[in-house]
Formats: structure tokens, C-alpha cells, sequence
């Protein structure tokens, strides 16, 4: 059966490659919605879960992944940085801190459903305010959960407890798990 990447995101693509070597992409273009009172948990499987369903309902044939990632600290889910100054915010509020990833997953295969989240913790580094300028001139905060990706840069993170492709964006143990149980990948 073909898979479905319901998610336009390259790091995802290049850790769902490492399961499977061929598979398609087609982005969802659900408006994503949120109920901020669940655990981070739930949040993070109801917003891949509506990826899947959206790819899902348009390409009923296919098995179909989604998947979403959260980065929650003290209580509140912070995701993609609004503008450069909004990265810079998020940076220095972990910085030094432990704070949880979850990606949330949902396969939609047939009349089958998995779905689950992984979290991971993650310990940052005493960022110093010029790393913190340089690191978001570069671009590359504005499009990940948290204002960062830990494949970025080995000066951001000390340590992690978890998967580190959970991190990134795809927690690969368990998906690979997952795409085994449903026939999808031997």
C-alpha cells in the first residue's frame, strides 16, 4: 500500500526515508485547531490526527501519516516564533532550562487507526545573547516549534532524555513500529 507523508516538512521527509524508501508527499491544508486546556500530550496527537484525517479524506486508497510536534515549557505550548524578535523571546526563556518535545502521530491505513505521542526532555545550554542574535539572523528558528532544531547547532542542547528524531520532528522508533504492525513496512 502507498504512504502518505501528510506533512511538507523536509526533516520529517528524510526521517520517514530512513523506514521507507519510496513514498509520497502531500501536505495537508487543514486550518489546524487547538484546545490549549489538554496535556501536551493530547495536543499534540489531535493536531496530527487532523493532518491525517484531511490527507486521508481526499486520498482514502493510500496510508496516510501525519504528524505534529510541540515544544511545551511551564505550562504552555510554544510553537513556531511570530517574527525574529518572537525566536529571540523563546531562546532566552529555555535557555539554561529543561523543557519537553512531543510529536504527535496519527497512520490512517484502511479502516485501521494508530496514533500516540512522544515526548522527549530536553536539557538547553546557558545561551549567551550573541549565539542568540547570530542563530536567529540565520533563519533557520522561524519554521520549527520552540524557535530551534537540536540538529542545528550541538551549542544548544546538553543533554536529552528520549528519542532524538522526536526532537527533530519524527519519532522513528515508534513510527517504525507502528508502519510494522499495519503491514505497511516488513
Amino acid at each position: 500500500m502507498k504512504l502518505i507523508l501528510a506533512s511538507a516538512s523536509p526533516r520529517r521527509r528524510e526521517i520517514l526515508s530512513a523506514l521507507i524508501p519510496s513514498f509520497e508527499i502531500v501536505p495537508a491544508a487543514c486550518e489546524e485547531r487547538v484546545d490549549l486546556t489538554l496535556p501536551p500530550e493530547e495536543i499534540a496527537r489531535s493536531l496530527a490526527r487532523q493532518k491525517a484525517e484531511e490527507v486521508f479524506s481526499r486520498r482514502p486508497e493510500a496510508a496516510v501519516l501525519g504528524a505534529d510536534t510541540i515544544v511545551y515549557f511551564r505550562g504552555k505550548v510554544l510553537g513556531k516564533p511570530k517574527d525574529a524578535e518572537d525566536a529571540k523571546r523563546t531562546l532566552r526563556m529555555l535557555s539554561g532550562n529543561t523543557h519537553s518535545v512531543f510529536t504527535g502521530y496519527c497512520i490512517l491505513c484502511g479502516k485501521n487507526r494508530a496514533e500516540g505521542a512522544c515526548e522527549t526532555q530536553v536539557e538547553f545550554n546557558a545561551l549567551p545573547e550573541p549565539f542568540i542574535e547570530e542563530y536567529v539572523a540565520g533563519g533557520s528558528p522561524m519554521d520549527k516549534a520552540g524557535s530551534y532544531g537540536i540538529q542545528d547547532d550541538a551549542r544548544l542542547v546538553r543533554a536529552y532524555r528520549g528519542s532524538y528524531t522526536n526532537i527533530v520532528g519524527l519519532p522513528e522508533e515508534a513510527i517504525g513500529a507502528e508502519l510494522r504492525k499495519l503491514g505497511i513496512i516488513q
